[in-house]
């Protein structure tokens, strides 16, 4: 949404006094039919859902007042659009073209593509590495979420981590195209990909009409618009060490985005020790700072998507100073949410009056 919420102008229902007794009469019934049928849309309150299952590697739902099934559809064709062109799964994306080029020559990408990418470099060069869109080597020699998950030996981290560089990828706007300097290299868009899609499919939905909506893309939740009953969004904050839905609180909020990182998103154990998928672009292993996840909450979720990752892997201290710096970084307000190996929870100031802690196994802190 980058900021931009709904309209709440919008006209639900008009009473009609009477019809104009000189209409004429074979064209009464179609008038009384496209009248109902348009306060029938836009008075209803009754939501309507839809989910679809491993799209952009999770579990999708998207639910909707206001709007109709089409409205749906045409969200989920938006998603599905984004995830092909940007998966590193499918050998056709144009991710994988750009990272099969990698030292030899550039690739042309979509005005999406070329967006995200943009905005990876962005948050590369803001965490100063810490997070790194070119973090593909690491991710696939590690499989993490994958049959083929393992801890590699040192050579291997070493060889992965010597073909990481978001300084060596160059941009050439006229064309969309992308050039990763160094062979070997391959670009990862999983860390912000998915917010993206959640932005976009919001947009999509406020185009046609739709007065609210809840796009729910595996816990990446743009809560776009106000329910029909003016009550605020209350989303949930989920428990790092439960399954997804459960949860420590909620919070109340206006037309946000949520987005948490955590180790319960992806992982496997091995020999005892889990192993999640959010690396430390030093060493080449897992993070293990302890914190156990960080939700953030901005207007947009890509940008929630990639401040996630960022101050989760800069822990606690560092990761509420980059957050509280985020208006003049990227020229709005974000808030964080981080949870610690210890139970402890910690929000920052601009969050603290719509937070509830529900799960009193966890202790709420203060700065």
């Amino acid at each position: 949404m980058n900021g931009r919420l709904f309209s709440l102008k919008r006209l639900w229902y008009k009473p009609v006094m009477h019809l104009n007794k000189r209409l004429p009469r074979a064209l009464v019934p179609a008038f009384l039919a496209l009248l109902l049928a348009s306060c029938s849309r836009a008075s209803s309150r009754d939501p309507i859902s839809r989910t679809e299952m491993n799209l952009l590697g999770t579990v999708c739902t998207i639910t909707v007042y206001g709007g109709k099934p089409s409205d749906l559809e045409d969200a989920f064709t938006r998603i599905r659009d984004i995830d092909d062109r940007m998966t590193v799964t499918r050998a056709d994306s144009e991710v994988v073209r750009v990272n099969e080029a990698a030292g030899v020559g550039s690739a042309k990408v979509s005005a999406d593509t070329y967006s995200v990418i943009k905005q990876g470099i962005a948050f590369s060069l803001l965490g100063d590495g810490v997070f790194d869109i070119t973090v593909g080597p690491l991710v696939k020699l590690w499989g993490i979420g994958t049959e083929d998950a393992r801890v590699p030996g040192t050579a291997e981290i070493s060889r992965a981590l010597s073909r990481m560089d978001y300084r060596a990828v160059h941009l050439m706007d006229a064309g969309s195209e992308v050039f990763l300097a160094k062979p070997g290299m391959a670009l990862d868009l999983g860390a912000i990909a998915k917010g993206y899609a959640a932005d976009e499919a919001a947009r999509l939905l406020e185009s046609r009409g739709v007065s609210a909506a809840l796009v729910n893309l595996g816990g990446n939740i743009v809560a776009a618009g106000r329910k029909p009953d003016g009550s605020p969004w209350r989303i949930g904050i989920q428990d790092p060490e439960k399954p997804r839905g459960d949860s420590i609180g909620y919070i109340e909020t206006a037309p946000v985005s949520v987005v948490t990182s955590g180790i319960y998103e992806r992982y496997f154990v091995s020999d005892g020790v889990r192993y999640h998928h959010i690396f430390n672009t030093r060493t080449g292993f897992p993070v293990q700072n302890g914190l156990l996840s960080v939700s953030i909450v901005t207007g947009s979720s890509m940008i929630a998507d990639g401040y996630s990752t960022l101050a989760f892997s800069l822990g606690l201290e560092r990761g509420r100073a980059i957050v509280e710096r985020s208006p003049q970084d990227v020229g709005a307000a974000v808030g964080a949410i981080f949870i610690t190996e210890n139970r402890d929870v910690y929000v920052t100031p601009g969050l603290r009056a719509g937070f509830r802690l529900t799960d009193k196994t966890f202790s709420l802190k203060g700065w």
